[in-house]
């Protein structure tokens, strides 16, 4: 078996109206499917929720579930802030810096630009209090083939020391900055 794509990636939200609204207003994203039950499907238990999709581009989907009789949500208080977030790429560096500057204007607080030297980014969190990034590829296709050849070797030296390996520093070069 191969995956062929993500059909979807879900999320608890606060509330679905309000996180639809505002996906669409600073995201631009496509409101295309609201699903809601009184019972789960997977596991027939009784909890009433509104699922609702937004179109990502290019058949990507992000999804949304408002549980109101579970407890208020929360996140994972050992896991850092900027860990776990949801990466959309944009078209260019422009785009980054137009939409920083609308979000700004929003009243949205806005991390960055960002350089990683193969994409630039800027970071904010939604309503419910998800970090999202907004990456702008900037890499060349030499860079690429040279974190392809070194991959492995990290991964593996990773798993064996828990300290970041070497391989790619030139990333971090002058000349790349």
């Amino acid at each position: 078996m191969k995956i062929q794509k993500i059909h979807h990636v879900a999320y608890r939200c606060k509330d679905a109206k309000q996180t639809v609204d505002w996906y669409v207003q600073h995201l631009n994203m496509n409101f295309v499917l609201a699903i809601a039950e009184n019972q789960v499907p997977s596991t027939h238990a009784p909890d009433p929720y509104m699922h609702v999709f937004l179109d990502a581009g290019q058949g990507n989907v992000l999804a949304f579930f408002e549980i109101p009789a579970s407890p208020p949500m929360g996140r994972d208080t050992n896991t850092p802030d900027w860990v776990q977030h949801i990466a959309f790429e944009v078209d260019s560096i422009a785009t980054l810096e137009a939409t920083k500057a609308r979000l700004e204007a929003a009243g949205i607080p806005v991390v960055g630009l960002t350089d990683h030297a193969i994409f630039k980014s800027i970071y904010f969190f939604d309503p419910n209090g998800h970090r999202l990034e907004l990456a702008a590829n900037t890499g060349t296709p030499e860079m690429y083939e040279k974190l392809d050849a070194v991959k492995w070797d990290m991964l593996n030296e990773w798993s064996l020391t828990k300290r970041a390996p070497q391989h790619a520093a030139w990333m971090h070069a002058q000349e790349f900055a």
